[in-house]
């Protein structure tokens, strides 16, 4: 990835650090949409601050903040190779108990950061003829697993979007999701702290898929869901 420049929206969480360090370790710029300033300190902490990482406070819910965003990479690194949608969120219940606002969270949280996101960077892609998006799913939703409904109609929703966009791009861009089963993050452990994590997978593992898809080797890989 040396000289290709990715935008890693979720960049500064448990899965989007080790993405970046990955990317940065193949020879990328990475630029990162982040939401909480602590994500970021502990960012810079792993991997330091240094001329290869961007990062800026962008609410990827809001096309405009993220268009500018886009626009201001743009300027500064003069391309776009690379868009890892990686904004999510979680929360559990059945239809019947999910009020509709919470239906309407996880839409906005998993699935809309995802269509904004590859709105704003498209243009840029295909006008280089060049373009690599990774959407992050969810295993599952391959098959629906029952008891949060909402999370699961918004990642499958995740994969259509994925699917259907793979078939409009221009030739030289590619557009696959990865669907992670159960991470091993701060967070899942302190949300399931009875729970066997020997079937668990690292954010590392994702990561390396991650960064298989966004390469140049991948160029034959399009509208792929591929579970980890």
């Amino acid at each position: 990835m040396t000289g290709r420049v990715a935008i890693v929206a979720g960049g500064t969480g448990a899965l989007g650090q080790s993405v970046v360090g990955r990317f940065l370790a193949a020879g990328a710029t990475v630029c990162i949409p982040y939401a909480v300033p602590a994500e970021l300190e502990a960012l810079h902490a792993r991997f330091g601050a240094g001329a290869r990482v961007h990062a800026a406070p962008i609410d990827v819910t809001d096309e405009a903040a993220v268009g500018a965003f886009v626009k201001g990479v743009l300027d500064a690194q003069g391309r776009i190779d690379i868009l890892v949608n990686g904004v999510g969120g979680f929360a559990g219940g059945d239809l019947v108990s999910t009020p509709l606002a919470e239906w309407q969270r996880m839409m906005t949280l998993n699935l809309t950061p995802a269509v904004i996101g590859s709105r704003a960077v498209l243009p840029a892609m295909t006008a280089a003829g060049y373009g690599r998006i990774v959407n992050i799913a969810s295993r599952a939703v391959v098959p629906p697993i029952g008891g949060f409904i909402g999370y699961t109609v918004a990642k499958a929703a995740v994969i259509t979007l994925t699917q259907a966009l793979a078939r409009e791009v221009a030739r030289g861009i590619t557009v696959n999701a990865v669907l992670p089963s159960t991470m091993d993050t701060p967070g899942n452990r302190r949300a399931m702290p009875d729970a066997d994590r020997s079937t668990w997978v690292s954010t590392e593992a994702v990561a390396e898929v991650i960064a298989f898809l966004a390469s140049e080797a991948a160029g034959a890989v399009s509208g792929a869901a591929v579970t980890v």
